[in-house]
């Protein structure tokens, strides 16, 4: 066989993209430790590990965002190097970030068409013809002039995977797509995947949910600490049973501690024991979990926030958390979830209605009270926008754990900063909350998502809440942050701190709650109690019944 011969056949059965040695290193932190593996045509390559394992760092690198400190990137037999995302994207390489990158304000087609110009003007017409053929291909129908931000989180993440693919031919990065989709999005993105498959796209999919990676992957790469721990390839992922494979990959994720981690990284729940009859939220007379259930400490009367072009808004919302309560927020995403959260944070005021907090003995009006005050009697507030809202990137660990508490001692007195008891307390969350990081000092945008979210957590539940409002508090967590940040729920209702709890998955709030407020386009269309037969009660409310 002569040389060209040789070459052609390597070619022909060289990998799509074949990294080998990737090393990446940040200040303090060993973040792709020589990672080496392939990515075939046709393929779902899932990517799974805790939080800080080097996942995030390996897809930027790919993407054209971070450039590898050793290693080499073959991309169908060829060494490539992608030194921004434009390369990446020429190169056929399309990303879907875990945060949102449309802009808002701008249309559909002006978020897809931003960047392609014929001279100094957008080409709509082929932007138009672009979109079709995508929309096709996925199997979804998409407005072109619907604005951005109007969209429901599922249908941003199709626009989003179509700006992705807008260029993107060879290989599409997903990371973490589902964290913030309903089970119907979730379904609707498998259904997608295999279209994508079909036309021999790679796909590599960031998840933190391991019956997704079992269902929709080809292959799984399990990363730990920025290395490559084990893998899985495609005939063992047909082969085995369900319930093997998930051994299998907690096994390689966890080591010696995959034992008593095997159940929840499903995340799915047993049938739950009936709980007693809670009766009147007016007295102590009920149990919940062993936990004992107190006086009301939040009421919300005929709440009610005006609705907008992107908003279902709230209307007449009555509702009653007790002390040591865990309340769970239900519905499909969109129904005014966020809206509740806000008001009752203080971030929002509500428009009609009123809001009392138990305080001092007494239930008092809060809903004219800002985020500070209602802190300072004892509301905390779990946002889900960890790396917007809740958090400054360009400041400090420490900083970020007193960021609500900016002029109140022990932090600050007489106006100057207590740089000692700021250190004090940064240290005690990070041993308390295993908050990976390299010092107190680091920038928190250094850290990865979940680590981020253990120091907001940590800084809103360290210093004596009543109630904490969790707004998806486990979105894009692994599952040992997640087993903490559920079991530092529970710990807190047990010492009789309520909790309001807002997640898109149901099965969490099937483990975690006591009671569960139903919503649809901004109102409570039933209370359930947990039990049995919650999530077919649940389920009846959020297609139109009623609880029977």
């Amino acid at each position: 066989m002569d040389a060209e011969s040789a070459g052609s056949v390597k070619d022909s059965i060289a990998p799509l993209i074949e990294i080998t040695g990737i090393t990446k290193r940040f200040p303090g932190v060993l973040a792709n430790d020589d990672i080496s593996l392939s990515i075939e045509k046709g393929e779902v390559h899932c990517l799974l590990g805790e939080n800080g394992a080097g996942k995030s760092t390996l897809i930027s690198i790919l993407s054209g965002m971070t450039r590898p400190d050793a290693g080499t990137i073959l991309i169908e037999g060829t060494e490539t190097e992608i030194n921004s995302p434009r390369q990446a994207l020429d190169l056929g390489i399309g990303t879907v970030y875990q945060h949102a990158t449309l802009v808002p304000t701008l249309t559909v087609l002006e978020n897809l068409i931003l960047g392609n110009t014929k001279g100094a003007t957008l080409d709509e017409s082929e932007g138009r013809r672009r979109l079709d053929e995508l929309a096709s291909i996925l199997g979804t129908d998409v407005d072109p002039n619907a604005v951005a931000g109007d969209l429901a989180l599922d249908e941003q993440q199709v626009i989003e995977i179509i700006k992705a693919l807008w260029k993107g031919k060879t290989a599409l990065i997903l990371d973490e797509p589902t964290a913030m989709l309903a089970p119907a999005g979730v379904a609707e993105l498998g259904k997608m995947f295999q279209r994508l498959k079909a036309g021999g796209l790679a796909i590599v999919f960031i998840t933190h949910m391991l019956h997704e990676a079992i269902e929709m992957g080809d292959r799984v790469t399990v990363l730990r600490q920025g290395r490559v721990a084990g893998s899985i390839g495609p005939d063992e992922l047909r082969s085995e049973q369900s319930e093997r494979l998930r051994d299998r990959i907690v096994e390689i994720m966890f080591g010696s501690e995959a034992t008593e981690l095997g159940d929840v990284a499903e995340l799915h729940v047993d049938v739950l024991e009936d709980h007693p009859d809670q009766g009147s939220l007016e007295k102590a007379t009920s149990d919940a979990g062993g936990r004992s259930i107190g006086a009301p400490i939040l009421k919300l009367d005929n709440v009610s926030l005006e609705a907008s072009p992107a908003s279902h808004g709230l209307h007449n919302i009555n509702l009653t958390i007790a002390e040591g309560e865990i309340l769970g927020i239900a519905g499909v995403g969109g129904n005014g979830q966020a809206e509740l959260a806000e008001v009752l944070a203080g971030q929002r005021r509500v428009d009609s209605g009123q809001i009392h907090l138990l305080h001092d003995g007494n239930l008092q009006r809060i809903d004219r009270l800002g985020v500070h005050a209602r802190g300072q009697m004892g509301l905390r507030y779990v946002s889900d926008d960890r790396r917007g809202e809740a958090t400054v990137g360009s400041m400090s660990v420490s900083i970020n754990l007193v960021l609500k508490k900016i002029g109140d001692a022990p932090f600050w007195r007489w106006h100057i900063m207590q740089a000692g008891e700021i250190q004090r307390n940064a240290e005690s969350a990070i041993e308390n909350f295993d908050i990976r990081t390299p010092s107190a000092d680091t920038n928190i945008s250094k850290l990865s998502g979940g680590n981020i979210q253990k120091v907001i957590l940590a800084r809103e539940t360290m210093s004596n809440p009543r109630i904490v409002i969790h707004n998806k508090p486990t979105h894009g967590l692994d599952v040992r942050t997640m087993l903490m940040v559920r079991e530092r729920i529970r710990q807190m209702a047990a010492e009789g701190v309520s909790a309001v709890v807002i997640s898109n998955h149901l099965e969490e709030l099937l483990d975690l709650c006591d009671r569960f407020a139903v919503l649809s386009k901004g109102r409570v269309i039933g209370i359930v109690e947990n039990g049995p037969d919650a999530e077919r009660h649940i389920g009846d409310l959020m297609v139109g019944g009623t609880v029977s």
